[in-house]
C-alpha cells in the first residue's frame, strides 16, 4: 500500500490503452488480495477521464464482485451511457484474468446553483489534534497487537486517522438507539496536487478502510479477528461539495443493521469547519467461520 503521498498520487494515476480503456498499476504490499479502495478510486479517475469537461462527479455506486489480485495490474473498462446537457453517465468494469471484479456506475453534472441546506457536523467531537492515531488508542488495547500496529503503519501510512470516538466499551458514543457508531478524523498525511479529482480519488481510496469495522463493534474487535471473514460487497457515494482530502474531514459512521452475515454502514462525511460533503453507504460481507461458536449477536 502506499506509504507517502508521492505514493498514493502514483497509484491512483492510470496508464492510458486506448479510449476508454485503463490499467492500473498494482502497490507493494503484504495483503492477499487487493484493497477495495484501490479499486474505486481507479474506477473513479477511469469514469472522470472520460466524462465532457465542466462535469462534476456526484455519485458513484459500485460492487465488489470477485477478489482482486495484487499480483497483476486491472483493466479498466469505461462505458458511455449516457452526455447530456446536464448530466454524464460513466459506467466502469474492472477485470483481471479476463473476469470482471468490479462494477460501478458514475454519474457527473454540470455544477449549478439551486436550494441549500445540510446537516450540522456533530456537536462534542474532538479536535483531530486531541484524538489518538486510530492503532495507538483503541478502546480494547487488545483488539490491536503490535504486529497489526507495525502492519497498519507500514500499509496505510500516507494517511493520518485518529479516533474520534465509538459505541465500543470505553469509547464515549453507547447509545441504545444506535448499536454501532464510530468517528474517525481522516486526512491524507500530506499536501496533495489542487487538481480536485486527486482529492476524490484519495478520499474514494480512503473512504473504503474502516466502515466494515463500524459494523462489528457491537460484536468484538475486527483488526486482527481470525475468526472472520470480511469483504466490501458494494460502495456508495454521493458527493455533495468541494473540498480536500489532504485537510481534516471526519467519517461519522453508523450501524443500523447486521444480519445474515452481512453487516450495513452509513457515513456522513464533514469538514473541520462543519461542512457536509459526502456521504457514503455499504454493506459488507462479516462472516464468523464455521468453527466460531456464537449466539446469533455476539461472536464468541
Amino acid at each position: 500500500m502506499p506509504r507517502s503521498v508521492a505514493e498514493l498520487v502514483n497509484l491512483l494515476d492510470l496508464e492510458v490503452i486506448e479510449d476508454n480503456l485503463f490499467r492500473g498499476r498494482q502497490p507493494d504490499t503484504d495483503v492477499q488480495r487487493v484493497f477495495g479502495g484501490q479499486v474505486a478510486a481507479h474506477a473513479l479517475v477511469a469514469a472522470t477521464r472520460t466524462a465532457p469537461p465542466g462535469f462534476d462527479v456526484h455519485s458513484f455506486h459500485a460492487y465488489f464482485l470477485r477478489p482482486g489480485d495484487p499480483s497483476v495490474p486491472i483493466v479498466y473498462d469505461v462505458e458511455t451511457l449516457r452526455s447530456g446537457r446536464s448530466f454524464a453517465t460513466r459506467r466502469v468494469l474492472a477485470r483481471q484474468h479476463g473476469r470482471p471484479i468490479f462494477v460501478t456506475a458514475a454519474n457527473f453534472q454540470v455544477p449549478e446553483g439551486g436550494y441549500e441546506h445540510h446537516e450540522l457536523l456533530p456537536e462534542g467531537v474532538p479536535e483531530p489534534e486531541a484524538c489518538p492515531a486510530l492503532v495507538h488508542g483503541p478502546p480494547d488495547p487488545d483488539a490491536v497487537s503490535a504486529a497489526i500496529t507495525r502492519a497498519w503503519e507500514r500499509e496505510w501510512a500516507a494517511f493520518d486517522v485518529r479516533d474520534a470516538g465509538s459505541s465500543a466499551p470505553g469509547g464515549g458514543l453507547a447509545d441504545r438507539e444506535v448499536p454501532a457508531r464510530s468517528r474517525l478524523w481522516i486526512r491524507v498525511n500530506g499536501r496533495l496536487p489542487d487538481d480536485q479529482l486527486q482529492h476524490l480519488a484519495a478520499f474514494t481510496y480512503a473512504s473504503d478502510m474502516p466502515l466494515l469495522a463500524a459494523t462489528m463493534l457491537p460484536h468484538g474487535p475486527f483488526l486482527g479477528n481470525t475468526n472472520l471473514q470480511a469483504a466490501s460487497l458494494d460502495h456508495t457515494i454521493w458527493f455533495h461539495r468541494r473540498f480536500r482530502a489532504d485537510e481534516w474531514w471526519l467519517y461519522d459512521q453508523r450501524s443500523p443493521s447486521a444480519s445474515g452475515g452481512r453487516g450495513l454502514a452509513f457515513a456522513r462525511v464533514f469538514t473541520a469547519d462543519g461542512r457536509l460533503v459526502a456521504s457514503v453507504a455499504q454493506e459488507g460481507l462479516i462472516r464468523p467461520h464455521a468453527s466460531t461458536a456464537f449466539d446469533g449477536a455476539n461472536p464468541a
